[in-house]
């Protein structure tokens, strides 16, 4: 009797066990390369976004929600940790690189690993078994600029740290068995209308082919400090293209879920892994570099409910491993904002460091109405050299513009001064493109002050790592030095230059 008791007590406890695993929720991320929130759900007029918009009326759409760095890298590895990069010494972009490497903190770990030490089958890739991050067929090419050979299925990661590529077990989740996945689809995002004259034009092609038409470059609304010249409004309408193809992408995944039957057992997160790549936008702290789409859908999220309150992009981390049941590490300075005990920030914070070879270092400070930007070199001009920037045909439209005297006002005082502020206060809510600096105005004086001493207590509480050393510089120009490109040569030897002449 005794003996039938514990076989039925085991057995009890195992299909209890069996049950748990069969409610634990898959876990999708859809991470895009240099996109805004040019969706129609948050605004946008030009296009429509029917994919994303669906995904918000059955989830959470947040209307505040910003990236923790303005660029790739360094956004990517705070996001895989739930971390802010100035405190894991990743805040570098393509840092890392070279001899010298970054190691991350003892207790902190990359996202995958800890969802793959509690069972989960972990992947990263394109979400469809025949198109690549690109939404085009795997095997045409498109997978060289990831892998260096074509057809490679794994998706873009970009860490600036030491990490283990077993953390992702495939490039999709077919593989999982009876396992729950963790899945991150990278999707190549704004990137899709880069290239010169011919790559724009098969872009433009693709779009029609598979939208039925092009945006009409005279119907876009660029920002007031960018001129309506040609070359920027067919940019513009391109990278909105790239988001109709982007909202095609996600249908598809949404779609394949559902042919699964895995859609309601998995919790989406949507999101960018910064603003739209423009002069004043990626690798920028303003609104165009900073502020990203952030929508949840998935058990036990509330449906058609849009959330005002301050969050940030790194956030994704701790909500992803609560809603799988998955302990949040106790250092992890990402926030569940989903959690019954949340408390709603107070302000967000953002920073850019050195970008390619381009040296500087910008810190922020968001609150409800207001954005604190303090520039630590600011002898120095808004658009360095940055051989990056330099090689779109937008910023060069823009330098010719200036050089020939022909950019209105605006655009001279935010894109071309020779130096810029040391600090910079925007009262956002009204100034949406963040124009008018209010930190010599008398009148708002108290409210500098405060922002100021609210971003020194967080890099000291953070323990920001601040500026690169030299040598690490130099083991990462190494790399780009690789590239046998004759203007990053000459712009490293201006940082040096300017680095000497303490501008």
């Amino acid at each position: 009797m005794y003996l039938i008791r514990i076989v039925s007590l085991l057995s009890a406890l195992f299909f209890q066990v069996t049950a748990q695993a069969a409610e634990q929720p898959n876990v999708l991320w859809f991470v895009v390369d240099d996109m805004s929130a040019n969706f129609s759900c948050y605004g946008e007029q030009t296009i429509q976004t029917p994919a994303l918009d669906k995904l918000a009326s059955e989830g959470v759409r947040f209307t505040r929600a910003y990236v923790t760095a303005p660029v790739c890298s360094t956004c990517r590895s705070a996001l895989i940790t739930g971390m802010f990069q100035t405190t894991i010494g990743a805040h570098h972009h393509r840092s890392g690189r070279g001899e010298m490497k970054i190691h991350l903190p003892e207790g902190v770990s990359p996202v995958p690993e800890l969802f793959q030490r509690a069972g989960y089958y972990t992947c990263i890739g394109s979400g469809l078994t025949d198109l690549d991050f690109t939404g085009r067929p795997f095997g045409s090419g498109n997978g060289k600029k990831k892998s260096g050979k074509p057809g490679a299925r794994l998706g873009k990661t970009d860490y600036n740290f030491e990490w283990d590529p077993k953390m992702y077990d495939s490039h999709d989740w077919a593989g999982r068995g009876e396992k729950p996945f963790f899945m991150q689809v990278q999707l190549h995002g704004g990137k899709l209308r880069e290239g010169g004259d011919a790559q724009r034009e098969a872009f433009r092609k693709r779009v029609i082919e598979e939208l039925g038409r092009a945006t009409d470059p005279e119907k876009v609304t660029l920002p007031p400090y960018y001129p309506r010249d040609p070359v920027l409004l067919e940019d513009w309408a391109l990278y909105l293209d790239s988001v109709r193809l982007t909202d095609l992408h996600v249908s598809r995944v949404i779609a394949r879920l559902e042919k699964e039957d895995q859609l309601e057992n998995t919790l989406i997160v949507f999101l960018t892994d910064h603003g739209i790549s423009h002069a004043r936008g990626k690798q920028f702290l303003f609104d165009e570099g900073t502020h990203v789409p952030f929508v949840l859908r998935g058990p036990g999220v509330a449906k058609g409910l849009v959330r005002t309150d301050l969050i940030q992009q790194i956030d994704a981390a701790p909500i992803s491993l609560a809603a799988a049941g998955i302990a949040i590490p106790s250092g992890m300075q990402a926030r569940d904002v989903l959690s019954k005990d949340y408390q709603p920030r107070n302000a967000v914070y953002g920073a850019r460091d050195r970008c390619d070879e381009t040296v500087d270092q910008i810190r922020s400070v968001r609150t409800d109405k207001f954005l604190y930007v303090r520039n630590f070199f600011p002898l120095r001009p808004l658009l360095q050299p940055c051989a990056y920037k330099d090689g779109k045909a937008i910023v060069q439209t823009l330098r010719t513009l200036h050089s020939e005297g022909k950019l209105p006002s605006i655009s001279e005082e935010l894109l071309f001064s020779p130096g810029r502020a040391k600090e910079e206060l925007y009262e956002y809510a009204g100034d949406r493109y963040q124009v008018t600096n209010l930190a010599a105005d008398p009148q708002f004086k108290a409210q500098l002050e405060l922002h100021r001493k609210d971003l020194d207590q967080w890099m000291r509480d953070t323990q920001d790592k601040g500026p690169e050393s030299e040598a690490m510089y130099d083991s990462d120009m190494a790399e780009y030095l690789k590239k046998d490109s004759p203007v990053v040569v000459k712009n490293i030897a201006i940082m040096k230059q300017w680095a000497k002449e303490g501008k």
